[in-house]
Formats: structure tokens, C-alpha cells, sequence
């Protein structure tokens, strides 16, 4: 948990700042041009990314250090990473546009929700599908080979080769 007024809010709100002017300059690359945008990549995450990872512009990231991805990536359009508690993307890994990862949120008790950050890592497993607009919250693993569903809200793990959908995430059935 983050609280208002320390030296590590002040941080975040720097690392903040400097993520969002990353994102900025990124999006204005076209999506031809992969390389410039793999080397925008490395510029907000510090992470160099292999010529299988695909991004197409624009995306929101909010602090880009504490994010890892794997090999084989596409990322679509539009989306939105939150990645101060931590995320993991695996390798082989598809993601829908309009998705957002939140690692962070604030306390429910409306005294704590302007005086703190909560979060906690999200770890996206191999081979994981998450469909268009499907939000994952922080705290939450995916595991390998499932899908998450066009427009669900995953709140709570996912089994691997699972097919989840709705609002919250529920399973619909097994893939194998």
C-alpha cells in the first residue's frame, strides 16, 4: 500500500509523469514502423522485446518498470496497463483492444481512498488469449493456455485452460 505524502508517492507521481510522456512519443509512431516502437518499448519499460512482439498504438501505461513480457506478444490498440504492483506477461500471449491490466486500485472506505494505493501483481500465464475490452484486476493469475472473454472482469484466478467470461469472470468451461 502506497500513502499520500510519502517519498514513495512523490516517486510514483514522478515515475508517473515520465511513463505517460513515453506513451506519448510512442503513439505517435505508426504501427509500420515496429522497430521505433519496440525502442519506445525499451525506453518506458527498460525491457528490450524481440522482433515477434507486436503493438499497435496508441496504449496507456502508467509506469512501464515494473512490467515484463515474454516472447511471441501482440498487444492491440487502446489499451491500458497499470503496472505498479507488478505485471508478468508470458510468452505467446494475445491481447484484445480496449484491455486494461490494473495492478492498483485504492481502498473501498471512502476516508482511505484519496490517502492510499493498494496493489498487487497480475501475472498473465503462456499462451493466454484475453478478448477486447476485458478487464484484469490487480492480484489476479491467469494461467496458461486460457481465455479470458470478450468483456469479462477477472477478480480472481484463472486456472490454466480455462475459458472465463462475465461480470465477475466465471468459468464457462475446460479447453482441454
Amino acid at each position: 500500500m502506497i500513502i499520500a505524502g510519502t517519498s514513495e508517492s512523490h516517486a510514483m507521481g514522478e515515475r508517473i509523469a515520465t511513463a505517460i510522456a513515453c506513451c506519448e512519443r510512442l503513439n505517435q509512431i505508426p504501427f509500420s514502423d515496429q522497430e521505433g516502437i519496440r525502442l519506445a518499448w525499451r525506453e518506458l519499460t527498460g525491457q528490450t522485446v524481440g522482433s515477434d512482439f507486436h503493438l499497435v498504438p496508441p496504449i496507456r501505461v502508467d509506469h512501464g518498470i515494473n512490467l515484463s513480457v515474454g516472447r511471441d506478444v501482440f498487444i492491440n490498440h487502446s489499451c491500458t496497463i497499470s503496472d505498479i504492483g507488478g505485471l508478468d506477461i508470458g510468452d505467446e500471449v494475445l491481447i484484445g483492444p480496449n484491455v486494461s491490466l490494473l495492478t492498483s486500485g485504492h481502498p473501498v472506505e471512502p476516508l482511505e481512498r484519496r490517502r492510499r494505493v493498494t496493489a498487487a501483481p497480475i501475472v498473465i500465464g503462456r499462451n493466454v488469449w484475453i478478448g477486447a475490452r476485458a478487464t484484469v484486476l490487480q492480484g489476479v493469475t491467469v494461467g496458461d493456455d486460457s481465455v479470458v472473454a470478450a468483456g469479462a472482469v477477472v477478480t480472481d484466478d484463472v486456472p490454466p485452460s480455462t475459458l472465463v467470461a462475465g461480470v465477475p469472470a466465471r468459468e464457462v468451461r475446460r479447453l482441454r
